[in-house]
């Protein structure tokens, strides 16, 4: 297995002996190797690059030129596109006005991504499911476009224009090229993300980034016991080690026992009963889910080393560092809504899609952003069936939870009940819709689908025509009517007993 996927591994070859010892793709061995290594330099950074010892300038050379070398060493010539990407993009910051800075960064980043998905999936590889070049470029795409937003609202806009996430996020002058691929390449984030703000990660190079947001969430108390210490991150980084250790023994062990394209063979469809095949499906994906949970955490576990992730204390006074954390696992296997699935999924892509579209966009934002999402993984049409399946998964759950739930909060039982059945039909609905994203082919996913019935399609029309809902939009529209409509009530009985007073 790992010699026929040397001839596609666009980097080193050092390491091939112990790919074909492990029976692993030269790839992913290269990309582990890496991952290890940058969590060694991220502890030598943090030891004798501390911003108290090391200027910003000496900071952010080092992590940039740690990244390219670690881009070099996994992609090859190919890690060239990172820095092609970047390149434009920055010149469309330098060189247009910043009223469309915004929107021509936007385009440029996502339209070069898209080509290199394209020429990836179509020109050299289908289906080729390992690590990638454009893997990288993806959380590239997202710091360059957040970036293009941020400055355009630090810069073109005025306080009262923007939300208090906006006003903390907003930049008030434009990054030097050295920031930016700082920010954008660093040895840290470079292989596997996560994104994060470029205000928290110039907080965390000029050393900054401890105090204020400790004083936001802590009371004053533990404020004056802990301001003056430095938080240490090594408790949740083992922490952190130990679930990547046993999520990659779990996804080792089960991954090939459990295969997803196992549920559209014609065998296994037509002689097993519908309820196994669902209970396989779930089955399947909870075997899957591990590879994330540990490629996510390692790269959380790489940024907290180096002294980055710091999100103020809990009410015991013990440090947070889940600042750019991507998933909770726990509150992703026993959610009881689709919507606190992903809330829990992939959590910097959530908010860099709810900052850059859902927030922004004026017409259908739910559908804006998911079609987003599937654009930017990636040119497989099983990436479209499942963000369009996503849409119509999320207007039923909204309505039922609108509709049905209130039924079920009068007792304790009740609730225990609900929730319950919620979490089975989350896990049964998340499946569903995950399925053709794995698939990745139009063919298989149908066939998928096909075996289903379109059951879930159907029930969710169902129950959206059944049990409409108003959008959170109109929602918040009509309460802030309501809420004029109230002042302006108040407004006018205050004028009625001030005339009353001067007729006495």
């Amino acid at each position: 297995m790992a010699t026929q996927t040397t001839a596609s591994c666009t980097g080193s070859t050092l390491l091939q002996p112990i790919s074909e010892i492990i029976n692993l793709p030269v790839d992913q061995v290269n990309f582990v190797a890496c991952q290890l290594f940058a969590l060694l330099m991220a502890v030598w950074f943090r030891l004798y690059l501390h911003p108290s010892k090391t200027s910003p300038f000496i900071r952010h050379v080092v992590a940039t030129l740690l990244g390219f070398y670690l881009a070099l060493f996994c992609f090859g010539w190919y890690s060239l596109h990172f820095l092609v990407q970047s390149g434009l993009s920055y010149s469309v910051m330098v060189f247009v006005g910043l009223e469309h800075m915004h929107k021509y960064c936007f385009i440029v980043t996502l339209g070069y991504l898209i080509l290199c998905q394209v020429t990836r999936v179509y020109v050299f590889d289908y289906g080729m499911y390992s690590a990638d070049f454009t893997g990288p470029m993806m959380v590239i795409t997202q710091k360059i476009t957040s970036l293009a937003f941020e400055i355009h609202d630090g810069l073109t806009k005025r306080e009262g224009q923007l939300t208090p996430s906006q006003k903390y996020l907003a930049i008030r002058r434009m990054p030097s090229l050295l920031e930016y691929l700082s920010y954008n390449c660093n040895f840290m984030g470079i292989l596997a993300g996560p994104t994060c703000s470029y205000n928290d990660y110039m907080a965390f190079i000029e050393g900054t980034c401890y105090q204020p947001r400790h004083q936001e969430n802590a009371n004053g108390k533990e404020n004056g016991k802990y301001k003056q210490i430095e938080p240490s991150s090594k408790n949740d980084v083992i922490s952190k080690l130990c679930t990547c250790a046993v999520s990659l023994g779990i996804y080792l062990s089960l991954c090939k026992l459990l295969p997803v394209e196992h549920s559209i063979n014609d065998d296994f469809v037509s002689s097993t009963p519908f309820h196994l095949q669902v209970i396989y499906l779930y089955l399947a994906m909870l075997a899957l889910r591990p590879k994330y949970y540990f490629v996510w955490t390692l790269a959380d576990a790489i940024n907290n080393a180096a002294g980055f992730g710091f999100n103020g204390y809990n009410k015991d006074g013990s440090p947070r560092w889940d600042l750019i954390s991507n998933l909770r696992i726990l509150d992703i296997e026993f959610a009881t809504s689709f919507k606190m699935f992903l809330d829990n999924w992939n959590i910097q892509t959530a908010l860099w899609l709810k900052r850059v579209c859902y927030e922004r966009c004026p017409i259908n934002p739910m559908a804006a952003t998911f079609l987003l999402s599937a654009m930017w993984h990636g040119v497989y049409p099983g990436y479209y069936l499942t963000f369009l399946t996503g849409i119509a998964m999320t207007m039923a759950a909204r309505a039922v939870r609108h509709n049905i739930r209130p039924y079920f909060l009068g007792s304790d039982s009740h609730k225990r009940i609900y929730d319950v059945v919620t979490w089975a039909g989350t896990q049964v609905a998340i499946s569903y819709t995950v399925a053709p994203f794995v698939l990745l082919a139009v063919g298989r996913s149908l066939k998928f689908y096909r075996s289903w019935y379109f059951c879930l399609h159907l029930l969710c029309l169902l129950v959206v025509v059944a049990l409409p809902v108003k959008s959170r939009r109109r929602q918040a529209k009509e309460q802030q009517d309501g809420l004029k409509d109230n002042l302006a009530d108040l407004g006018s009985t205050d004028n009625n007993c001030n005339q009353k007073d001067k007729a006495t």
